[in-house]
This record gives C-alpha cells, sequence and structure tokens, in this order.
C-alpha cells in the first residue's frame, strides 16, 4: 500500500527527514519517540542529498534539494509539512556568468543561528551560497568562491563539493565549512575573508613528505586552529558520519568504515562508537545493531541527535535501513528498513 504524503504534525513532535536516492521522506513521533508514521517518498526517483526544517520567525517550513534529469538540481520547499511544494523554479541557485561554473548538484542546508531569515547552501563545484530573506533570493559568498586556494582544490570520490556548513553559534561573524577535498576553512568576518584551518588533519592519500599539508582531507579544542588525531580505540579511522550530543559537548558518536577502497563497516558489524571524554577513550554500542552480515556504509550527512533529553540519535544506510536510538546510543530498534539508499538524515522538534 502507497504511503501518505501528508502527515499530522503538532506542537511537541519529533520528525525525522531523510533525503535518498529516489525521494524524500518524513518520519513523524511524539515526544515519546516509541512509534514513528511515515509519508512518502517526495520527489520519487530524484535523489535528495540536502533536507532541512526552517521552524524560526514562526514559520513551519522543509527544504529539499532535488536532482532531476530535467530540471537540474533546485531547491524545494512546502510550509504544510510536504502537502505541497514549490515550483522547481521559484529559488533560483546559480553561479553568476562571470564565474564560468554551473550548478551541478546541492549538497547541504544550513540555518543561521544568529539571522532567523538567513540560510546557507552548500554546493558542487564548492561554494557557498545566502540567503538573507528566508530562501527567496539567494547570492554566492564571493569572499570564498574567489579564495586563491580555489585552484588548488581537488574532487574527492564524491565530487568537488561544500559538504559541511557550522555557523558559530556563539559568534554571529564566524563560520566553518569544510570541502571535498580542499579541507576545513573559518571566517571570522561573516564570509569577507576565508583562512584554511586544516594543521594536524592526516591525508593519507598524499606522499609520504606530504602527510599534514594546510589543506587537504580529529578533534580542534582552538576554534580550529589545530587538530590532534582521536582515532585511537576504533577499528578504523576511516569513516563519514560523525554527530556530537547536543546535551553533552564531550560526548560524540561515530561510525567507522573499513577502508577508502572497502566502504563498509569493519568486520561485518554494524556499531556505533561513543565516547564521553572528548575522544580520549571510545566504546561500541551494538544493542539492536546486527551483528553478522552487516556490510552497511553510512554517509557523512546520515546521522543526527535530536534536541531531547535523554538524546535521540538516528542514522541511515546505504541498504535503506533506518535506525534509532531513545536512550544516547546504549540501545536502537529498526525505524524501517526497505527504503532507497538513503543520503541524508535530519531531525526537527517542532515548538
Amino acid at each position: 500500500m502507497p504511503k501518505p504524503n501528508q502527515i499530522d504534525v503538532n506542537a511537541g513532535d519529533n520528525l525525522l527527514l531523510v533525503g535518498t536516492m529516489k525521494g524524500a521522506f518524513l518520519f513523524r513521533s511524539d515526544a515519546n519517540r516509541g512509534s514513528w508514521e511515515e509519508a512518502g517518498p517526495y520527489f520519487p526517483g530524484r535523489s535528495v542529498y540536502a533536507f532541512a526544517y526552517d521552524g524560526r520567525n514562526g514559520r513551519q517550513r522543509l527544504w529539499a534539494a532535488v536532482n532531476s534529469s530535467f530540471w537540474g538540481s533546485f531547491l524545494s520547499s512546502s510550509n504544510d509539512f510536504g502537502k505541497t511544494w514549490s515550483d522547481p523554479e521559484t529559488y533560483n541557485i546559480k553561479f553568476p556568468e562571470d564565474s564560468d561554473v554551473s550548478l551541478k548538484q546541492i549538497w547541504q542546508i544550513a540555518n543561521d543561528p544568529h539571522d532567523a531569515d538567513a540560510l546557507y547552501c552548500g554546493v558542487e563545484p564548492a561554494a557557498l551560497f545566502k540567503s538573507a530573506d528566508a530562501g527567496e533570493t539567494w547570492s554566492l559568498e564571493r569572499g570564498l568562491f574567489d579564495h586563491p586556494h580555489r585552484t588548488q582544490w581537488m574532487p574527492g570520490g564524491g565530487g568537488l563539493c561544500l559538504h559541511t556548513i557550522l555557523p558559530d553559534p556563539a559568534r554571529s561573524d564566524r563560520m566553518w565549512i569544510a570541502i571535498s577535498t580542499g579541507g576545513v576553512y573559518r571566517t571570522e568576518d561573516g564570509g569577507k575573508n576565508w583562512q584554511p584551518r586544516n594543521r594536524g588533519i592526516c591525508a593519507r592519500f598524499l606522499p609520504p613528505d606530504q602527510q599534514y599539508p594546510e589543506w587537504g582531507q580529529c578533534v580542534h579544542k582552538d576554534a580550529g586552529d589545530s587538530w590532534q588525531d582521536i582515532g585511537k580505540g576504533l577499528p578504523s579511522d576511516f569513516g563519514f558520519a560523525m554527530e556530537i550530543d547536543p546535551n553533552n559537548a564531550d560526548t560524540v558518536f561515530i561510525i567507522p568504515i573499513e577502508s577508502d577502497e572497502f566502504r563498509c563497516t569493519p568486520e561485518a558489524k554494524l556499531r556505533v562508537y561513543r565516547t564521553r571524554d572528548g575522544g580520549s577513550s571510545w566504546e561500541p554500542l551494538t544493542s539492536g545493531l546486527p551483528q553478522e552480515d552487516a556490510f552497511e556504509t553510512i554517509l557523512r550527512d546520515n546521522m543526527k541527535a535530536d534536541a531531547n533529553n535523554p538524546t535521540g540519535l538516528y542514522f541511515g544506510t546505504r541498504n535503506g535501513k533506518l535506525f534509532g536510538s531513545t536512550d544516547g546510543g546504549d540501545s536502537w530498534m529498526m525505524i524501517r528498513e526497505g527504503l532507497p539508499p538513503i543520503t541524508c538524515v535530519k531531525t526537527a522538534t517542532i515548538n
């Protein structure tokens, strides 16, 4: 039986926003997070690599970054939790004519924590776009696009994309972004200037005498000026998904992957690893997760915590399985299997 494309959402409800290679899905639960109601797919047959919720300024808006063979990559929004969506031509993210590049894909959508009408998009080829009017219009952030390092950025396995946007919640003029494979950059003047912040990050694909480049592919405690390896105690120091517990900054969750050549969970066991001391030690979390024949891949944007206490944590796999925990990772349940390959998982609590 097909799933409905409309769900009733009330104050206090929790949402999971799940993007896949064949459309987007919504999952709704009440405050207990014990069972989930599903709706979708939206944009069936089209890949959705970024999915976000904007509940600021009285809005209840969903944003989806959709890839279409006809329309290309575009943003679409819904103000009624998926019942209706905006036309592909409504929001226009495009590079200026003098840039000599064109939009290939939208990889990330982020709200500004200081300006309730500001939004950011990270795209491929690597660039940052900003909207100052709640998404109605968009402009290229030239401070990053015109950076002298840009000619040296090379595409990673997923392309030359700006995949991570982290505004500083305490300072409106500071933000970090990450580029594959340009590395981490930080601005402290609202985007006018950007500095690489990759000292200490290891890039093993480079020649041995260039293992620690100033840009290239670890935890920092100095706003990103330098980084230190925190991989000791893990089965692999390769992987994509990482999430910080919003209730405790020293608690971090990751899901290791075997290697760049074999992008599956080590030993065919699906394990989430948790540190409670900022990476000094790690413990595997396996209760409710398959520990045999679990050849799973979890992508960069596929794990997200919610804003509740105790913390809820959710992740999706390339095999279309969606897992959740409502006790900070101590135990897990499968929320859904049989979805298309999952590309992103986001959370929202409706206020």
